[in-house]
């Protein structure tokens, strides 16, 4: 029984009958959410106050409940269980309204009860979900508590705990300063323990603090002792959800710090951190610890297609026991003398006979009846219809519509009239009728679809009326939309007034019913696709035959129906049963019922109707809108048909509405349930019983038995049941059997719920114009369990899921496309939805907008809840009915929910006639369109096939025997080596080649005037060029500079702090001229000195550099009052700025005695955060000069373009070194220009006919996202890039291959070669292993399998096989270089193909890094290494990346065949996650490519956990969007389950000036609670 009604107990008597009219109203605008409770209350008040004085407004909406263990109304009596409203008591009042929360298609007290108890078990161990952060754009951090979150109170937090933090957070900001700790640190990796200034009470009353040691951060610094609690143990909670609970003991202010043991020697390190997003992660790794649910099996197959965890099916899965099932008969269709021929002919008759007979009365918007339609007027209107089709379209030569054309109608369902005649008046012109929606938009839901419809039954001219044409959307010209997807469409107005009476002697042609198509019925496919069924004229006739047999319809009868007549019982029963039998139809629309919903009763008793027609909706507004009215009788009706009788929750909806109209003269008995599809039209129906009869017995069945398919009586667990109504017996002239929905159709068993076939003259015949999917649904053959069919008859699949109970009765316990498969175990959308609205307090969504449905990820369906969001909901509201919803399904139904989604009200798509469009939602969902509000993800509870994670194999077998083995298999070692170097004769030229600074001067004798180096600024003018003499005469004024005012000593280091240009060329040069050590640095950024300088500051510490060369511009930022906020400014070395010097020649030059002296030293931050500097002897950037100019060919009559950072690596080589070696002309263009003019290095290439440029990938990217759009301009202006013979990307990474040919593509117009764009590859222990020079082949491109690749080896695979990584070969090797893969693990050679580290050998190696502190034994083995067999001698440097060697087909410049090297990428990136390596860049290409709106992104892990970090480009409404479309795709792609996903800005993810992103930064700054993210996601 429902909860009474506070006003019914009120007596509503006294109330005049519009202000109770406007209170029903009220009521249905609540429960469907148009709207909010305020301001129903308000309103609702403001209607009765006058009437009811004595009682105040406040107990006016409040309906008195009757508590349920879930709604007690004092507070918890006990800390630990509280109860589950949303907070303590007062408000646990607020939220009950009247029944109209109540969706009772779904209600049922059992159900809910049920699901409290559910929750109640789950209610001892409490909620500790992470909530999900999100952006508050209000919210102030205040300087001390920027640790607490803004959604969680801190005034519970002492003075202690305060001054705590502040203390510490001093000391961080100063160890932050040291550039040991930095060093320290980005040495150990940085795993990151979490601590958390609070942990989120989910609604519980705050639990009183126990003592409890202070605790706080980390023990990272010697100097700060901090002792630490662990985190509580939850690995042995009992609960069946993976959910953890609440730390107790904890008040939410409190500062708790875990430590997890994630480094091999159990060593503590980490950094310290002291935010919500750690707390959050630390419960979110809590619930993790749990053991997952199925037991898995003990096995992983590696590159077999299958790498799903196969389940081991459960001994104890319930089986089907009984015999194979009988096909049951219906009752046989009698023959009645008068049975019309056709349709059409009782029409004639009637309309001839009977023409004073209603047929047909429509209501108004009101509920009063608007026009009666005659028989006689029915019959005259569809004749004339019939003829204008015929006759008057077109010319008689040349008629548009011939018999057997198909013709769409498109009626509003307010005006039933219209469609009848134009139904009846197609049927007597013999062209077929397509009912269809009106479209209202172009975009409206599924108006695709229909257009698919459209198409496939070649429908090219639709019918309408005047006012429906009207109000269909319009072109600016008046002509009337084409609508998404469909054909081309001629529009008819079928009002009376445009239609001709036929000429005399014209009478239709009414032949006798035959298996030609009478009409077609759409039909709409789980994926949303609408099919047309065909009716042929005899089944139409035969169906109207068995329905007024079974329900002994009898001529004249009065018949109410609610139903849509365009399709299903609405058509059958209201349309067509009726006309055969003169029955009055009294026509119900929805938007009455949406204004009046009892309509449809009041119409019974006015009319004192025998039939009415509706569905649970309509009887459960009826009595919400019920008041008392005394004046209804319902005695009338002999069969209430409730056509939605076949879903299981209709049970609750007939007994509700029972319960209230049985004492308005409703008899039990005439309710009756009956089941039909779209295909086999009614499939069964309840026949009324005899008075006083016992009614029919309810199946109560078990769900855990039902998800297998078996039927079990429901005895012992009360908690999972459904009840079930049946559905009376099988239509008459019908034959039935079930069987296996999946698979040959094969009979079920007795105890085993199948799909419902059915064979009868009086279905759909096939899926007009689609013969494929007819076959396989209208003509099905039932076979035995030994697979031989039963019989000749055809059966048609009806799409329900049900069972043949006692005495024949039918039962459907759902359908088949609202069927989730998960593991092999299948579940009903509609179970699914019952349960999430038996979840209390529904304040949180509105009932009748619940989305279920399942998507596919990693081999599995996964199960997704999409409700809408009731705008009063708090989050936390919101959030607390997520978890709970996950839980009562968890428990009842044994299945996880993959992902659960709130979005805005009225934002789901609808049909039209008012539920949630289910494929379009899911279409949303998958598009990332759908736009929630609130998400929640759980796939680490719900994903439980990912294989077993891979357990490294000791390497048992020694290094030789791997050698020999790859010799007897005849594999080649895996080397690649460039060219030989040479040996330089002529005197002369060793003079210049022992030394840079020799060769300057030697240029600057030989060749004073040459040109060596031009700077370009933005407009690409040369804003500064030195020629030889020149350059020498700024360097040796440097020199007497450095002599006078440095106090140096020879070997000192000296930082040059310039801006990319000749300057910075001539202080190197006079560094070498003084014998002291230069080291290049990227000067601060002056807009952003507290990010760059401490850099700086870093380097020249680390360095320990006596002295700074630098601009007086740059000189006044390093003593300024900004920089003194971000470092100490007052011990900086002495700082000598070159601008003005005076001329003055140094008394000597220095020359090196050796040619292993240090020639300058290199430092760069790499990705992974570790700033390292590498030292480069004279000799090695004497051979690593020769080593470019042969492979480029570069001599003094050439000119190269730069366009590079020329602080580190190659691009500082190509800088300030090569030229001075070749002597070829270096045009400088700093990449910082192309900001201000991004055409520069382009007009610059082809103004200067430049045949060689080198450029970074950031420079490349800004090009192609910047002037892509913008060739036809560029090239207008003359732009010609057909001299450009090789544009090299100079790099230390995989070669983005995206990117090189998308570049390559898009400036293809200007003349650029395809073969031009090439790759060169770096690395810190070699600047130049491999560039693309004139010479060889061109770069080959191989496709290798991802799988293999993460299970360190390379299996090569075809262009497009699934999960294939394209890469392209980093250039080729340059002269005097040899390369190696080796095994990283036993430093054995490896064989061609195979994945390994890249080793170098070269004489330009690097000989050393610059001492990092204490760590030089660690590194030494970087550069003077030996492999473990094979060439024991030759020392080697170890780059750090990992990749592979392949032979191609290709011949190098000596004729031999081509050794191509391959960079897969550097290993300290390397992500190891279950045992396997990733790479960053391959799940972040996949994650870039899920949705339009991401930018960029980047991943990296904590604890074990990976975090994905999206920018959003798009609208922050998007942003919610992301977190599925994320988590699918690195599920699907890479076999990971994302941890936590994080959406920001553009613009947040640190790029470093190579272009390469900056991860442990960005990781830092997470953790360190500093990204300001638009909203961080915790999958469960």
């Amino acid at each position: 029984m429902l909860p009474v009604m506070a006003d019914r107990a009120m007596d509503l008597s006294g109330v005049p009958k519009e202000v109770r009219d406007q209170l029903a109203e009220l009521d249905l605008e609540l429960s469907e959410g148009d709207i909010t409770q305020k301001g129903y209350e308000k309103k609702r008040s403001r209607l009765l106050t006058p009437y009811i004085p004595h009682i105040t407004s406040v107990e006016l909406s409040l309906p008195d409940v009757q508590l349920t263990p879930g709604h007690s109304a004092e507070p918890s009596p006990s800390p630990e269980a509280p109860g589950p409203s949303t907070s303590s008591a007062p408000r646990s009042h607020r939220g009950h309204r009247s029944g109209g929360t109540r969706d009772d298609r779904y209600r049922s007290d059992i159900h809910t009860e049920l699901v409290q108890a559910a929750l109640a078990k789950h209610k001892e161990e409490k909620m500790g979900l992470p909530m999900p952060t999100k952006r508050r754009s209000a919210f102030v951090q205040s300087p001390v508590e920027n640790c607490t979150p803004p959604d969680t109170s801190s005034a519970s937090e002492d003075e202690g705990s305060l001054r705590r933090q502040a203390a510490l957070s001093v000391a961080l900001a100063q160890s932050l300063q040291s550039p040991d700790y930095w060093i320290n640190r980005s040495l150990q990796g940085s795993s990151t323990s979490s601590s958390a200034s609070s942990t989120l009470s989910h609604g519980e009353p705050k639990i009183q603090p126990q003592p409890q040691p202070s605790t706080a951060i980390v023990d990272v610094l010697a100097h700060l002792r901090i002792e630490n609690s662990v985190p509580p143990d939850v690995t042995s909670s009992s609960s069946r959800l993976d959910l953890p609970p609440a730390v107790k003991g904890m008040s939410r202010g409190q500062s708790r710090c875990s430590m997890l043991d994630n480094t091999a020697d159990g060593k503590r390190k980490g950094v310290p951190v002291n935010s919500r997003v750690s707390t959050k992660i630390q419960q979110l790794l809590n619930t993790l610890k749990r053991p997952k649910r199925p037991p898995l099996s003990e096995f992983f197959l590696d590159d077999s297609e299958e790498i799903v965890e196969v389940q081991q099916p459960d001994p104890n899965t319930p089986k089907p026991e009984g015999r194979q099932i009988i096909p049951v008969k219906g009752e046989p269709l009698g023959v009645v003398s008068n049975w019309p021929p056709a349709l059409q002919a009782s029409l004639a008759r009637w309309g001839a006979t009977q023409a004073k007979s209603p047929a047909l009365s429509v209501l108004d918007i009101t509920g009063k009846p608007l026009y009666t339609l005659t028989y006689g007027k029915l019959w005259s209107r569809s004749l004339k219809l019939a003829y204008t089709l015929l006759n008057k379209l077109g010319t008689k030569a040349e008629p548009v519509l011939k018999p057997g054309d198909r013709v769409a109608l498109v009626y509003p369902n307010s005006d039933p009239g219209m469609l009848w005649v134009a139904f009846y008046g197609c049927l007597l012109a013999e062209v077929i009728p397509v009912p269809i929606e009106v479209p209202l938009s172009r975009q409206d839901s599924g108006s695709q679809q229909i257009g698919f419809l459209l198409g496939s039954c070649g429908v090219g001219l639709a019918l309408t009326s005047e006012v429906c044409l009207k109000g269909l959307p319009k072109t600016p010209n008046g002509e009337i939309m084409q609508f998404k997807g469909w054909p081309r469409m001629k529009w008819v107005v079928t009002d009376t007034k445009y239609l001709t009476k036929p000429s005399k002697d014209w009478q239709p042609h009414i032949p006798t019913a035959n298996t030609d198509t009478a009409y077609i019925e759409y039909k709409a496919t789980k994926e949303g696709t609408v099919m047309g069924v065909a009716v042929s004229k005899i089944s139409m006739l035969t169906h109207c035959q068995a329905l007024t047999q079974a329900c002994n319809y009898c001529e004249g009868e009065t018949l109410v129906n609610v139903l849509d007549c365009k399709k299903d019982m609405g058509l059958w029963h209201g349309v067509l049963t009726s006309v055969m039998n003169r029955i009055h139809t009294i026509s119900v629309p929805y938007a009455v019922m949406k204004a009046c919903p009892m309509s449809w009763v009041q119409r019974v008793h006015i009319h004192k109707a025998r039939v009415a027609l509706v569905k649970c909706r309509d009887l459960h507004w009826a009595m919400m809108a019920h008041r008392e009215q005394k004046d209804t009788n319902l005695s009338s009706i002999r069969m209430l048909i409730v056509a939605d009788g076949a879903n299981p929750w209709s049970v609750s909806s007939c007994d509700a509405f029972l319960n209230v109209f049985q004492a308005h003269g409703l008899k039990p008995e005439v309710i009756c349930p009956c089941a039909s599809s779209a295909e086999a039209l009614t499939v069964a129906i309840r026949r009324p019983g005899a008075r006083g009869a016992p009614l029919p017995a309810r199946a109560i069945l078990s769900m855990a038995g039902l998800s297998h398919s078996v039927i079990r009586v429901n005895t012992e667990d009360k908690n999972s049941a459904l009840t079930v109504q049946d559905v009376g017996h099988v239509m008459p002239g019908a034959l039935m059997c079930i069987v296996k929905p999946d698979g040959p159709p094969q009979l079920c068993k007795t105890d085993e719920i199948g799909e419902i076939v059915l064979n009868s003259r009086a279905g759909g015949t096939m899926y007009y114009g689609l013969p494929g999917v007819t076959k396989n649904t209208f003509e099905v053959i039932p076979v035995n369990q030994a697979g031989a069919p039963i019989g000749e008859i055809a059966f048609t699949r009806t799409g329900l899921l049900g069972f043949v109970g006692p005495g024949s009765l039918v039962f459907v316990v759902g359908k088949i496309e609202g069927l989730l498969s998960v593991s092999g175990r299948r579940h009903n959308a509609d179970d699914l939805v019952a349960t999430a609205l038996a979840v209390e307090p529904v304040k949180t969504v509105y009932r009748g907008r619940i989305a279920v449905f399942s998507v596919t990820a990693f081999y599995d369906e996964r199960i997704v809840v999409v409700a809408e969001q009731r705008p009063d909901a708090s989050e936390e509201d919101s959030f607390q009915w997520m978890s709970r919803v996950l839980q009562a399904i968890d428990s009842i139904h044994q299945v996880g929910l993959y992902c659960l989604a709130l979005v805005p009200a009225n934002t789901l798509p609808k049909t039209p006639l008012g539920g949630i469009h289910i494929c379009e939602t899911k279409q949303n969902f998958l598009d990332g369109n759908l736009h929630p509000c609130n998400i929640l993800l759980c796939p680490h509870t719900c994903v439980t096939n990912l294989p077993k994670p891979r357990q490294k194999q000791p390497v048992g077998v020694g290094p030789a025997s791997i050698m020999v083995g790859n010799l007897v298999a005849g594999k080649r070692m895996a080397q690649a080596v460039g060219r030989e170097l040479g040996v330089v004769e002529d005197q002369d030229l060793i003079r210049k080649h022992q030394f840079l600074s020799e060769a300057l001067q030697w240029r600057a004798q030989t060749d004073p005037d040459h040109v060596l180096y031009v700077l370009l600024n933005a407009k690409g003018v040369a804003v500064c060029t030195s020629t030889c003499l020149q350059l020498h005469k700024r360097a040796e004024k440097i020199t007497a500079a450095l002599m006078e005012k440095g106090g140096l000593n020879t070997g000192d280091n000296v930082v040059l702090l310039y801006p990319p240009g000749i300057d910075l060329i001539a202080a190197f040069y006079g560094c070498l001229y003084a014998g002291v050590v230069p080291v290049t640095v990227r000067p601060p950024h002056p807009q952003n000195l507290t990010a760059t300088l401490p850099t700086v500051r870093m380097i020249i510490d680390v360095s320990k550099a006596a002295c700074i060369l630098t601009t007086q511009p740059l000189m006044r930022i390093l003593r300024s009052r900004e920089a003194a906020a971000s470092v100490n400014i007052k011990t900086w070395p002495t700082i000598i700025d070159t601008d003005d010097l005076p001329r003055k020649r140094p008394p000597q030059i220095y020359k090196p005695p050796t040619a292993e002296m240090l020639a300058y030293l290199d430092f760069s931050v790499s990705t992974t955060g570790m700033l390292t500097g590498v030292k480069m002897s004279h000799a090695a950037v004497s051979t690593l000069c020769r080593s470019i100019k042969l492979q480029c060919e570069l001599y003094s009559s050439r000119q190269i373009a730069i366009c590079l950072d020329p602080y580190c690596g190659l691009g500082f080589v190509l800088w300030c070194l090569s030229s001075v070696y070749s002597g070829h002309q270096s045009i400088l263009i700093p990449p910082l220009e192309l900001e201000s003019s991004l055409p520069v290095w382009l007009s610059t290439l082809s103004q200067y006919k430049i045949r060689d440029t080198f450029c970074s990938y950031s420079v490349m990217e800004l090009c192609t996202k910047g002037l892509g759009t913008q060739t036809e301009m560029l090239k207008a202006r003359g732009l010609n890039l057909s001299c450009v013979r090789s544009c090299v990307v100079i790099a230390e990474e995989r070669p983005r291959l995206l990117l090189t040919q998308s570049f390559s593509k898009l400036f293809k117009d200007l003349g650029l070669s395809p073969r031009a764009v090439s790759t060169a590859f770096g690395s810190r222990v070699n600047l130049a292993l491999c560039m693309q020079g004139t010479a060889g082949p061109d770069p080959s491109t191989v496709y290798v399998d991802m799988k293999s690749l993460r299970h360190d080896r390379v299996r090569l695979v075809e262009r497009g096989a699934p999960q294939s990584l394209p890469l392209m070969e980093s250039g080729t090797i340059l002269p005097g270089v040899r390369v190696i893969i080796v095994n990283p693990e036993t430093r054995g050679p490896l064989g061609d193909s195979h994945l390994g580290e890249i080793w170098v050998s070269s004489t330009h190696s690097a000989s050393g890094y610059y001492t990092i502190y204490g760590e030089e034994s660690l590194q030494a083995d970087h550069f003077n290494t030996t492999l473990s067999f094979g060439e024991p001698q030759t020392l080697w440097a170890r780059t750090g990346y990992l990749g592979f060697v392949k032979r191609t087909e290709l011949l190098d410049s000596t004729g031999d065949l081509h050794d191509a090297l391959f960079v897969v990428g550097s290993l300290d990136e390397t992500l190891e996650l279950r045992g396997l390596r990733y790479h960053p860049i391959d799940i972040e290409t996949s994650v870039s490519r899920t949705h339009r709106s991401i930018a960029e992104s980047a991943v990296f892990t904590w604890t074990n956990l990976l975090v994905v970090v999206a920018e959003l480009s798009g609208s922050e409404q998007e942003a919610l969007d992301l977190v599925p479309l994320v988590t699918n795709v690195v599920l699907e792609e890479h076999h990971l389950i994302v941890g936590v996903v994080v959406i920001v800005d553009p613009g947040v993810i640190p790029i470093n000036s190579r272009g390469e992103k900056q991860r442990m930064h960005l990781r830092d700054s997470f953790l360190a609670d500093q990204l300001d993210p638009i909203y961080v996601a915790y999958n469960m």
